[in-house]
């Protein structure tokens, strides 16, 4: 926990209160109004919480103004261009890089826990075939309580351990699971003979009337958007994992709900809306029409996958993405699919549009990787769970952390209360 350096002085009524103001190692001071109700009996109020910092943390930090991303101190363009998955799991679950040794060792851990439970089998029949795969996760996720007994006790560091590692090996099982499913093919079990990404893709791509080999680029690209969205600092996914951990719930649980609040259109669903707006534009010739109407203020359309709410310059991840996304393209080619076509037509169109440059509008990460998501052959109602199953080890890191603090305190926001004062309930016959 930093130390006050300097204090801000609240001046309310004629009284004055002091503030501490606590200094980060980077980012903006933080004033710290947590004696504030006890002195001077006033919230603040701040919808949103987008003002307000909801705990300490040493994992990840962002800069939006300069496009800067680190992940304990090491910039995400690093760590995805030099590294893999699973060494940035190792990162952010234990605060360094890992020798040769310890990931060797971490990455057998990790390969050895992704079968699921076999009556597990039988929890995802009980879905209707045509449900969302994100629905299915959420339930299944959140059932592994009732698999893992000996991982659900929070206050014990091994378990806690345990839980974590499960939860990042069989992320991906559960995720190709809830695929297979909905396309009414056969579940294909892990290999440990196959590294992380390869083995999703196989899980997904594989059926048993013939072999599937795993194209290389493809699981590089898949590692990729694994690394690009493993942990974004205390997002609204996060920040629910955190606040159901504060009660003291399991990680599975935790976990559960972070999905949950991830599946909306306006956190997780960003690659999907991409997809789906590329769809509507339907082919490059009508790339300029739908230029000139997003910069129309007085037309809804708007498009997606350009800019990005925290960064104000540029994405960091989006440059190492859209490497991966032209050697994709380049393997795979875009001649036979118009929405393909019309993404690189786009990208093109708006990177040399004065307009987009001034307003620093510039692709992001869900654009790319919705790109190579469609031409690997995946459905849009994967681009969610593909998500999740990436931003497992960052709920987790953030779960753990939290647990570990000893200023953890149940999650209890304030209110603005607007409604009607007290009033006597009146009996049904005088209404």
């Amino acid at each position: 926990m930093a130390e006050p350096t300097k204090t801000a002085t609240l001046t309310l009524d004629g009284q004055s209160y002091d503030l501490p103001v606590l200094s980060p190692s980077a980012g903006p001071d933080v004033i710290d109004i947590r004696k504030l109700y006890g002195q001077a009996g006033v919230f603040t109020y701040d919808p949103g919480f987008t003002s307000t910092a909801s705990c300490d943390s040493t994992i990840t930090f962002i800069d939006g103004g300069k496009g800067e991303l680190l992940h304990r101190g090491y910039p995400i363009d690093q760590l995805a261009g030099k590294s893999h998955y699973l060494e940035v799991c190792y990162l952010l679950l234990y605060g360094e890089l890992p020798s040769a040794a310890e990931l060797e060792k971490f990455e057998d851990t990790i390969t050895n826990h992704t079968m699921i439970h076999e009556q597990m089998h039988n929890f995802f029949r009980g879905f209707r075939r045509d449900a969302h795969p994100m629905a299915t996760m959420v339930g299944v996720v959140g059932a592994m309580s009732a698999f893992y007994h000996d991982s659900t006790d929070i206050a014990d560091p091994v378990q806690r351990e345990i839980a974590s590692h499960r939860l990042i090996a069989k992320m991906p099982t559960i995720a190709a699971m809830a695929y297979k499913y909905s396309i009414g093919q056969p579940f294909v079990y892990p290999r440990n003979d196959l590294d992380y990404a390869a083995n999703f893709l196989h899980m997904c791509f594989a059926v048993p009337a013939e072999e599937y080999v795993v194209d290389p680029i493809l699981a590089r690209a898949m590692d990729r958007i694994f690394t690009l969205h493993a942990d974004h600092e205390q997002n609204a996914s996060t920040s629910t994992v955190r606040l159901a951990s504060s009660s003291g719930a399991n990680p599975f649980a935790c976990i559960a709900a972070g999905i949950a609040c991830l599946w909306g259109p306006s956190h997780g669903g960003a690659n999907q809306a991409c997809l789906e707006m590329l769809k509507e534009i339907g082919s490059p010739e009508n790339i300029p029409e739908y230029i000139a109407r997003a910069k129309d203020k007085s037309d809804p359309f708007r498009l997606m996958g350009f800019g990005h709410r925290v960064y104000k310059n540029f994405d960091p991840r989006a440059t190492v993405m859209k490497q991966s996304a032209d050697e994709v393209l380049d393997l795979l080619g875009v001649e036979n699919n118009p929405v393909l076509a019309t993404a690189k037509a786009l990208e093109e169109a708006a990177l040399a549009d004065p307009y987009f440059a001034e307003k620093k509008l510039f692709p992001n990460v869900d654009f790319y990787s919705g790109i190579i998501l469609e031409a690997m052959g995946f459905p849009t109602s994967m681009f969610t769970p593909i998500f999740a199953l990436s931003r497992t080890v960052g709920w987790i890191s953030q779960w753990k952390e939290q647990l570990e603090d000893p200023q953890l305190k149940i999650g209890r926001p304030r209110q603005l209360y607007e409604g009607e004062t007290a009033r006597d309930y009146t009996d049904i016959e005088n209404r």
